[in-house]
């Protein structure tokens, strides 16, 4: 029996994000520029967005781009600009046959125009996609998230649109980036590094978390199958005892 037949269609996880680590070190432990591995890299997500929807996931979320990447040498953020905008033009066919619908979360206004331009292009072609939502988390923190939901919500107390005592997480849901897409159910990090890194920290309350050694260029879908064995093969209980599960 393959890996992929393992996997239990009616325990997958609904919505699964990815910090997709290790571009730099794998180009760097093969005498390459870090660039390549990002170039690699994008091999890998074609593989997961793929798989993803083949296995009938729900939610894909990427973290692509964080608001502190902004401030690693502008040579490699160009790079990387240029790469998000080469990639959103040739996957944009993948997109359409799959059936995906593309989003974005993050600080976008501060993407480069060109990459902004074509972000929001393939978000509006394939807004009537119903397979799967793809998610890029572009220039984004959680923190600073965080921070603009309650900037947003003192706003809305001191204005009388909503009042103190009705603040509860449903409406701090409403006001986050993800409104639109369920809690995270699977957190999957690659390249060895065992942190969150300041990436969807209200949504992962009750994720699993799965760290693998892989370096991203090198996850496939094999890689990917794994990591869901995993997580169906652990009782997820949400606080309550594993005989109230049961």
């Amino acid at each position: 029996m393959s890996l992929k037949e393992k996997i239990l269609t009616d325990k997958l996880p609904k919505h699964i994000a990815i910090i997709m680590d290790g571009n730099g070190r794998w180009a760097k432990q093969k005498g390459m520029l870090r660039v390549i591995g990002h170039e690699n890299g994008t091999k890998s997500v074609r593989e997961v967005v793929e798989a993803s929807a083949e296995l009938g996931i729900n939610c894909l979320t990427l973290y692509a781009f964080s608001t502190e990447n902004w401030n690693r040498p502008k040579v490699e953020v160009q790079t990387l600009m240029k790469l998000l905008v080469k990639s959103l033009k040739k996957e944009i066919k993948t997109l359409q046959d799959n059936n995906i619908k593309l989003n974005a979360i993050g600080n976008l206004n501060d993407l480069p125009k060109k990459a902004h331009n074509e972000l929001l292009d393939v978000i509006e072609k394939t807004k009537n996609n119903s397979r799967m939502t793809l998610t890029l988390a572009l220039s984004y923190g959680a923190r600073e998230e965080i921070t603009s939901v309650i900037k947003d919500l003192a706003n809305k107390v001191k204005n009388n649109i909503i009042s103190s005592e009705n603040i509860d997480e449903s409406i701090i849901n409403k006001h986050l980036y993800t409104q639109n897409l369920p809690d995270v159910d699977l957190l999957i990090r690659t390249s060895g590094e065992q942190r969150i890194s300041n990436f969807l920290l209200w949504q992962i309350a009750y994720a699993e978390l799965y760290f693998t050694d892989i370096l991203w260029p090198d996850f496939k879908k094999q890689d990917f199958y794994e990591a869901l064995i995993n997580y169906q093969n652990r009782e997820r209980r949400f606080g309550k005892t594993s005989e109230q599960i049961s």
